[in-house]
């Protein structure tokens, strides 16, 4: 095969972002000797789990503890610590990021306190790149790695609220950003941020009463299974998918029973059907009767809030785990970024087929985790850039790609919410046969590199 070899001028990247997406992605490339900048808004690595992350971005709350187990989030070439515990509290899970990122050498290559503030294609094909420092910089590749955890997403309602109102992503603790003891506090949402919230908050000594209102039931599944994590008992990527919903909606029934005998209203969906919410605690919380139930708000009302079944509440707290939009602020161009539903079809989740120099690493809702997911989607991308790798023809990518989506998102109910849902097992299984396909039709082609090396490797150009 005749390949770009290490000695060969790689076309160069620019990859957005140092969370566990982008940093992971910078060692892929790093080993494959491509070319890159990697810019940080931030003073430091770890994107959404570096608390109080001073570039305001980060939605991480003082005692946040993953809901993936240590053995599902572990990136393939670095063990997690031997004595962390099954499901690590946020500040282990940035110290293993800084661990990574110091053990790989990348820190040195990363450029800090630096946002890309625009990005787009200039008339010679390449990618033009303006940052906050003024300059403008020409890349040969684009790589996508700013998150989609950090755009907080409100919902409208009739009337005005007099109390107080912000959404999760700025929940801190129980007294920050306001002191919620003795209060009416109304979180709505039940997704695993609402729940979180929800069962610390519902604790006696803090709020004075607690108020979950949602428009529909969940199903709540446990972070723990016959003594251990849940995530252990995946079903293998090989299953067929209907039976493995049916074996896994046989074990949510038998263990954990209705939840409406918790207290919770009556799920419309089955288990499955909606991205999961994972909770050791909330339905405990709900059975001992210290968080109350709503439907949805239906207005506003200066300092009562009217839910869907007409009830009225004084409230003082008003908390919205509403979840995100998927931002892309530097793009400009329609056709790259979500539609209002959410809606962005990529090949693997990573390509959007006819641009070949654009790649979105991160970009999905993965079960069970996305720490280490954007790892094994920059084996595609290095093998790429390095002429070891081809996609299929342009309209073979847009039909594998509406294939990919039916199997990952086909038996979730219609929400923007499930829009990029990925099963992580399915996915790198998948991810595994395209690359190996991929191989072969790069060798066919002699190993050309898809996106030729043009951009300069010099300094920055003059600042626009």
């Amino acid at each position: 095969m005749t390949s770009a070899t290490p000695s060969a001028r790689l076309p160069k990247a620019c990859i957005i972002g140092a969370g566990c997406s982008g940093f992971t992605t910078a060692k892929r490339l790093k080993d494959a000797g491509v070319p890159y900048d990697c810019f940080e808004a931030s003073d430091d690595i770890g994107g959404n789990w570096y608390y109080k992350n001073p570039n305001g971005l980060s939605a991480c709350y003082e005692s946040l503890h993953i809901d993936t187990s240590k053995w599902r989030l572990a990136f393939e070439d670095f063990p997690v610590p031997a004595d962390w515990p099954d499901f690590p509290h946020h500040s282990q899970v940035l110290a293993y990021f800084k661990a990574y990122v110091v053990h790989f050498g990348l820190r040195e290559t990363i450029t800090f306190n630096t946002k890309v503030l625009r990005a787009e294609r200039n008339g010679d094909g390449l990618w033009s790149v303006t940052l906050s420092t003024g300059e403008t910089r020409l890349y040969d590749v684009l790589i996508v790695a700013n998150g989609h955890h950090w755009d907080p997403r409100v919902p409208e309602y009739p009337g005005t609220f007099d109390g107080v109102a912000f959404h999760a992503h700025a929940y801190s603790d129980p007294f920050d950003p306001v002191d919620m003891r003795g209060k009416t506090v109304v979180v709505v949402g039940m997704g695993n941020s609402a729940m979180d919230i929800a069962s610390e908050l519902a604790q006696r000594p803090i709020a004075g009463r607690l108020i979950v209102s949602a428009r529909r039931g969940v199903w709540v599944f446990p972070k723990y299974l016959n003594g251990k994590p849940l995530d252990k008992s995946a079903m293998p990527p090989w299953m067929p998918r209907r039976l493995g919903l049916k074996v896994v909606r046989a074990l949510v029934r038998k263990h954990l029973g209705r939840m409406e005998d918790y207290g919770l209203p009556k799920p419309d969906h089955q288990p499955l059907e909606a991205h999961p919410s994972v909770s050791g605690e909330f339905l405990t919380r709900a059975g001992c009767g210290d968080i109350t139930f709503k439907p949805a708000i239906k207005a506003l009302e200066g300092r009562q809030v009217r839910f869907a079944d007409d009830s009225v509440e004084a409230v003082d707290v008003i908390v919205f785990a509403t979840g995100y939009k998927i931002s892309f602020p530097f793009l400009d161009d329609p056709a790259l970024v979500p539609d209002a539903d959410h809606r962005l079809p990529l090949f693997k989740r990573m390509m959007k087929p006819g641009v070949p120099d654009l790649f979105y690493m991160g970009l999905a809702q993965a079960l069970p985790t996305l720490v280490n997911f954007a790892e094994q989607q920059s084996k595609l991308v290095a093998a790429y850039l390095t002429g070891r790798y081809a996609p299929p023809p342009v309209a073979e990518m847009r039909r594998i790609t509406a294939k990919d989506e039916e199997r990952h998102t086909g038996h979730y109910y219609a929400s923007a919410r499930h829009t990029i849902q990925v099963d992580f097992g399915v996915y790198c299984a998948d991810l595994k046969t395209e690359i190996s396909a991929g191989e072969k039709r790069a060798r066919a082609a002699g190993g050309a590199l898809p996106v030729p090396a043009r951009a300069p490797d010099a300094l920055p150009l003059a600042a626009e």
